[in-house]
């Protein structure tokens, strides 16, 4: 309805703007033509009494303007009167000595040829006035003081003309209106017929896509910028139907495998419970035989590698026991920059970290968190360690800091841990926290799926940026312990 408006109000400012212009062209036609008829009345009447005036004849002068003016109803006044405004010859007798009408006489005081006044007995009036100079046939009568013995004046009324114009005004209103209520239906009708009827049904066909029903089709009318919207629409939901039948296939095989996964997760907590049990007594057992070798026996140095293996078995079987049921959390009030110190300095006693330099950056007095220290502990060390693996060839700069962060209206305490090794190809840091993913010959591919799932039950936010060749940084926000209690 607001183009519909808009697209009227524009064609009516335009066609009448176009129409105001033809009438204010007409009306000066009309007015020229008016003067143009005054201007030769007057200078027939000119030549009309010129011979008579030449021969002193006044009465035949006076029978001349009388019938001129006689019957004619547009000219209303023909007359000669003196400089000083006083009528000396007129077509209508009875106005003979009597002044000049006052617009008439200002048009000579003026030094003007015409010019346009309303008068009292005929409305408006064009008049036109003429200098009758003292020539040579003229000073016998009028001697030669006297530059201009006479003016000769016509009143042109403008009644006919004004009816003219106002029926000219009506006529082009009248038009003008017709045009634009015809314009303004013609615009209706296409309008409503092209744009708004097939707008509304591809807004209720969106409505029903909105709604889930991807069913929808339409069908259009024409090659026009609708018709490719429609076929455009129809692309769209034809490709969006695609896309959630593919995703609700990908989803019943995500719901298949995660089902399988659980199975596969319950027997192997199942499994890992049993062997654990005969680990711990295997690794009794062995370490007592390893006592009863001498050191040059050889047979102790294969001893101490079984002890090892078993003890890398147990540690995998404990780590598939946590993720399967970690323990639950018991917070405390904490301070990050206390965990970190502790955790640093036992995870640099590892043997690959003598190479390495480290850079503590934390932020003091910082707020406390509301976590478990041991679990927070935990997750530090992992990270940390896997640090310090990463340089362990080459070294480098393990850098551990801490900061006061706000975001999501909330604030938190961020940690981060950054090491300057060979960094995570882009390909597979998306997977680093699915569980049992690992790039380690002897790694389980559950360490940081633990870190990921402790950090997140802590209300959390465990994040990694890398850069091939340049580093990895691990980030940990934990919500400040005042903003938790608050919420």
């Amino acid at each position: 309805m607001r183009v519909i408006v808009t697209l009227v109000g524009l064609l009516s400012v335009g066609i009448g703007t176009f129409t105001y212009l033809n009438l204010k062209r007409e009306k000066s036609q009309l007015i020229k033509g008016a003067r143009e008829n005054s201007h030769l009345l007057l200078n027939t009447i000119e030549r009309s009494i010129y011979k008579s005036m030449s021969i002193g004849d006044t009465q035949d002068v006076q029978v001349i303007l009388q019938m001129v003016g006689y019957g004619h109803n547009k000219l209303v006044g023909v007359r000669i009167f003196h400089p000083q405004g006083i009528i000396l010859k007129s077509s209508r007798p009875n106005e003979v000595g009597t002044p000049v009408p006052d617009g008439d006489y200002q048009l000579f005081i003026n030094n003007r040829k015409e010019g346009v006044y309303t008068s009292d007995a005929f409305g408006e009036v064009l008049g036109v006035i003429k200098p009758i100079y003292n020539d040579l046939p003229c000073q016998r009568c009028h001697g030669t003081k006297r530059r201009i013995i006479g003016v000769l004046n016509v009143n042109y009324s403008l009644a006919e003309t004004n009816r003219r114009i106002l029926e000219a005004t009506r006529l082009f209103l009248f038009s003008t209106g017709a045009v634009i209520l015809f314009c303004a239906a013609a615009i209706s009708f296409v309008i409503v017929r092209f744009v708004r009827q097939p707008l509304n049904n591809l807004i209720g066909n969106m409505a029903r896509v909105e709604e889930g029903d991807l069913s929808v089709r339409m069908t259009p009318r024409a090659k026009d910028e609708i018709g490719r919207l429609i076929v455009s629409f129809d692309s769209m939901v034809g490709k969006l139907d695609k896309a959630k039948q593919e995703l609700e296939e990908y989803h019943f095989q995500q719901m298949e495998r995660a089902d399988r996964l659980a199975s596969v997760g319950e027997m192997a907590a199942g499994i890992a419970h049993e062997i654990k049990n005969p680990l711990a007594g295997i690794s009794a057992a062995m370490t007592i035989i390893r006592q009863d070798f001498t050191d040059d026996d050889p047979r102790k140095e294969i001893i101490g590698e079984v002890v090892e293996q078993v003890n890398r078995l147990d540690k995998t079987v404990n780590d598939l026991l946590f993720f399967g049921k970690p323990t639950p959390p018991e917070p405390t009030h904490a301070d990050i920059n206390e965990i970190l110190r502790k955790t640093l300095l036992f995870a640099l006693q590892h043997k690959g970290g003598k190479n390495i330099a480290k850079s503590l950056e934390l932020t003091e007095e910082l707020p406390g968190v509301f976590v478990d220290p041991k679990q927070v502990q935990q997750v530090f060390l992992n990270l940390i360690l896997n640090a310090i693996q990463a340089m362990q060839a080459e070294g480098g700069t393990l850098t551990v800091g801490s900061s006061l962060v706000e975001h999501g209206g909330k604030r938190w305490v961020r940690t981060t841990i950054g090491d300057t090794g060979p960094g995570i190809p882009a390909p597979i840091i998306g997977k680093i926290f699915t569980p049992f993913f690992t790039t380690k010959a002897q790694g389980t591919g559950l360490g940081l799926a633990i870190c990921h799932k402790l950090i997140s039950q802590h209300n959390g936010i465990l994040t990694v940026v890398s850069e091939d060749g340049k580093g990895t940084v691990f980030t940990i926000d934990l919500p400040v312990a005042w903003d938790v209690g608050a919420q």
